[in-house]
């Protein structure tokens, strides 16, 4: 395989795999990706991690996109927001594309870096750090290269400390009492540690590339980074270690994740923590939020654009909402550009963007009891006195 010239070289690229579906988000995913799901009233999802870069100075970041990407190459850009319009480096978006010999989709994590050997080696970098778009956290991956270095790893792994009860939903990592892993277990039925992988990878770019490039003649494979580079590495007796994480991280690859995580925006402990480290995202360029004589809102984000003649509670509210008199909006998801009539309810619900809500109507109620997040999908329309029960996820128009 032919590098390109070198245009720069870097220390550290950045390879963010955002061309996952999503498809325990159902409908909010029907049309995007999931890294460009919105998400905390003003940001989207991939958001997160891109800022994560910019803040921990990696300069060089490809974005490796495959599901419905039209939104998220649109929102991403050349990469302005974040400060990534550079000349040498910057953001750059890496589909499939056309080969000598054909087409390929991305057929895992793994295979996905592969196929993008060129954009690596064009900057000739020591290392490769490989990150989900699709995490909710924020961190300073320079920190973690640095213990990479100290460790003389040739893979760093971040781990975040689950209940031991749960553990076996995840990607477990043994290790020793230096850090080292020793084993990987792939959700494992009796887990023997709580240190599950985040997917946040930091690899010697020389060892990747001799990895990638066997995996990928293994007709067994799935290419994938969990479930066969990680395992290999470890076979071969590479020097491995998990770097701990302290802070808030949340997977949101469900409906109830990803409310849950909205949510959480509203602790003022998690606040506190995540205010401290600037997000960049595209901003809408809406005027400042305005909460009417009868309006009134508590605990809530509420984002420009909005006019709020109703109440609003423990909710999140994008850009552009409409809320009327009377209507009361409780431990709510309000995606952008929502209109909500007068005297209507809305209790532990998602609205995606530019849905219609009638008069009189009642969407979701309390969270409580087994029914989960009632949803109503992207520019719905549900007509007056309507009711919509909690937990009903909702993709087609509601007559009145």
């Amino acid at each position: 395989m032919i590098a390109n010239t070198i245009t720069k070289k870097k220390e550290c690229v950045a390879m963010i795999l955002a061309g996952g579906q999503g498809s325990r988000l159902y409908m909010l995913t029907s049309k995007i990706a999931k890294p460009a799901v919105p998400f905390g009233g003003k940001y989207r999802i991939i958001d997160y991690t891109i800022s994560n870069c910019v803040n921990s100075g990696i300069d060089a970041v490809g974005v490796l996109t495959q599901y419905q990407p039209l939104l998220l190459n649109e929102y991403i850009g050349n990469g302005q927001p974040w400060d990534l319009d550079r000349l040498e480096g910057g953001i750059t978006i890496l589909p499939p594309y056309q080969k000598n010999f054909g087409y390929d989709w991305y057929t895992g994590t793994a295979n996905a870096v592969y196929q993008n050997f060129h954009y690596v080696e064009r900057f000739d970098p020591d290392y490769v750090t490989v990150l989900g778009g699709d995490h909710i956290y924020k961190m300073d991956y320079s920190k973690m290269l640095g213990y990479h270095k100290a460790k003389r790893a040739d893979c760093t792994i971040a781990v975040i400390d689950v209940p031991i009860e749960e553990a076996s939903r995840f990607g477990i990592m043994n290790i020793d009492g230096e850090g080292a892993i020793y084993e990987f277990e792939e959700k494992p039925k009796t887990p023997k540690s709580n240190k599950a992988s985040m997917g946040i990878y930091i690899f010697n770019w020389d060892k990747l590339r001799r990895f990638l490039i066997e995996d990928n003649c293994d007709p067994e494979s799935s290419k994938d980074f969990g479930k066969n580079i990680i395992p290999k590495m470890l076979e071969a007796g590479e020097r491995m270690f998990a770097y701990s994480f302290k802070g808030y991280w949340r997977d949101v690859g469900t409906i109830e994740s990803l409310w849950q995580a909205n949510m959480d925006l509203l602790d003022e402990d998690v606040f506190d923590e995540m205010r401290d480290w600037k997000i960049y995202s595209r901003t809408t360029g809406k005027p400042p939020h305005y909460i009417g004589p009868t309006g009134s809102m508590k605990n809530s984000i509420v984002s420009e654009g909005c006019e709020i003649y109703g109440t609003v509670s423990h909710s999140v509210i994008f850009p552009g909402v409409k809320i009327q008199k009377g209507a009361y909006v409780k431990d709510s998801i309000i995606m952008a550009n929502s209109a909500i009539g007068e005297n209507t309810q809305i209790g532990y619900s998602i609205i995606d963007e530019g849905a219609e809500i009638g008069e009189n109507s009642k969407i979701g109620g309390e969270r409580s009891g087994s029914a989960g997040v009632t949803v109503i999908a992207k520019d719905v329309k549900v007509g007056d006195g309507a009711t919509v029960d909690r937990g009903a996820m909702i993709d087609a128009d509601v007559p009145a």
